[in-house]
């Protein structure tokens, strides 16, 4: 049996994705730039809000085409304390076409009682608290694609309630709050990019939704490639896009040693 391939594309997303046939894609997990002034190779992350959100609105126009009408767009977004509100406004772009399944939090870090579990970057001000999460949108075309909740599932931690409500496993839906640490910058080999999101991220994106033995998955913003990493591992097929060569070659470099 073949296995499926991971292709990674360097150019402008908009232009790559209209060479794809409509209603082709089953899977969208994405993180775009942020507008936030992350210092990128070849993308100024820097446009005025109102150019930022169109061409935010052109990108996953585009992407909704090419998506099957059951497919899942999982959306990652972080934000900045002096930006709050940015999540939220690329979400309502999306609004026009989308529906909002499930907004699930990526947890990065969190503090139980005196003990911290997971990273996050410590900010110094006397008005912000530090930011240990970021957005995960799930979206749909209906909002009623059934997912595998039980996929991403953990075991009950009262067994008698496995028979007492029904449930043929020891699993039981994990819910909305995903706690992911990331590697830090000092244990990755990030090749320059700024912005690396956990491979465990994507591999949950793609176990909820679902996958089968043609399962297609796509990146338009493939960064380092973690996206098309968390496929090969699972065994689905998957495209990448990035405009910048030195993004790209570090992302074959990650795909085939992984």
């Amino acid at each position: 049996m073949t296995k499926p391939q991971q292709k990674v594309i360097r150019g402008d997303c908009i232009k790559r994705m209209l060479e794809l046939g409509p209603e082709t894609i089953d899977i969208a997990i994405t993180s775009p730039p942020y507008n936030i002034g992350i210092k990128y190779n070849q993308y100024a992350d820097n446009l005025d809000q109102d150019s930022y959100l169109r061409w935010i609105e052109s990108v996953f126009n585009e992407l909704y085409r090419i998506l099957s009408p059951n497919a899942s767009l999982f959306l990652n977004v972080g934000f900045t304390n002096a930006l709050p509100w940015l999540p939220m406004d690329i979400a309502n772009v999306l609004r026009n076409k989308w529906r909002l399944q499930n907004s699930i939090i990526w947890a990065k870090s969190i503090s139980i009682q005196d003990r911290t579990f997971g990273h996050f970057k410590p900010i110094n001000s006397n008005r912000f608290l530090n930011q240990n999460y970021e957005h995960l949108f799930h979206f749909t075309k209906s909002g009623r694609v059934a997912v595998d909740r039980l996929a991403i599932g953990v075991p009950f931690s009262d067994k008698t309630n496995i028979k007492r409500f029904g449930h043929k496993t020891d699993k039981r839906c994990n819910g909305n709050v995903w706690l992911i640490p990331y590697e830090t910058i000092q244990n990755q080999d990030s090749r320059g990019h700024p912005c690396i999101f956990p491979e465990e991220l994507a591999r949950r994106c793609i176990l909820l939704h679902g996958m089968g033995p043609n399962t297609i998955v796509i990146d338009p913003f493939l960064g380092s490639g973690t996206t098309l990493v968390a496929c090969k591992k699972l065994g689905v097929a998957g495209i990448g896009i990035d405009i910048d060569k030195t993004y790209c070659k570090f992302a074959e470099d990650r795909i085939t040693n992984s």
